[in-house]
């Protein structure tokens, strides 16, 4: 029981420690604008690992509403992920196949989780990373130079902000 709450611990630290450390070093000063590419390259990794770590959650949770907000995730970033491809494709921008390090990370972390409270952990996952893609979408919507990308992030914020707005309630019970 003391082993499983120390490793419970360490991975609640572990994945605090990743999601700040992973948003303070891809984070684009506020006054340099947004590049095409980049938010291809961050919305694209950040679609992928929704889905992923979503299925480990389908597969782990304990508690039906987690499972079907992962069910959710998989369905909603799914259909996004091949809207970006196509904007992407219209923009004459490559969409990467390979998660960023910082989302490897959280799907690596979400694998081999062994902690003693996986849903509330999924929960405060999903918070944190919609923050960020609201945050990402937000700019895009703003700053994008290439018509159908700018569009793309204009059409999927409400969706984003949706489900940050359901993670937090996930995240409260």
């Amino acid at each position: 029981m003391v082993r499983e709450m120390k490793l419970a611990a360490a991975f609640s630290v572990a994945l605090l420690a990743g999601l700040l450390g992973a948003r303070a070093e891809d984070k684009k000063p506020a006054d340099q604008p947004l590049d095409d590419a980049t938010f291809v390259k961050m919305a694209a990794s950040s679609g992928m690992d929704e889905v992923e770590v979503s299925k480990i959650a389908v597969a782990k949770a304990k508690n039906a509403d987690v499972k079907k907000f992962a069910e959710m995730m998989i369905k909603d970033h799914t259909k996004a992920n091949e809207e970006l491809k196509s904007a992407a494709k219209a923009a004459g921008i490559e969409v990467p196949t390979k998660l960023l390090e910082k989302h490897q990370k959280h799907l690596d972390m979400f694998k081999d989780y062994m902690g003693t409270n996986f849903d509330k952990d999924y929960a405060k996952h999903q918070v944190a990373d919609h923050e960020e893609a609201v945050a990402l979408f937000t700019r895009a919507s703003k700053e994008l130079k290439n018509k159908e990308l700018k569009d793309f992030a204009t059409k999927t914020l409400p969706h984003l902000q949706h489900h940050l707005e359901d993670a937090k309630k996930l995240d409260q019970k």
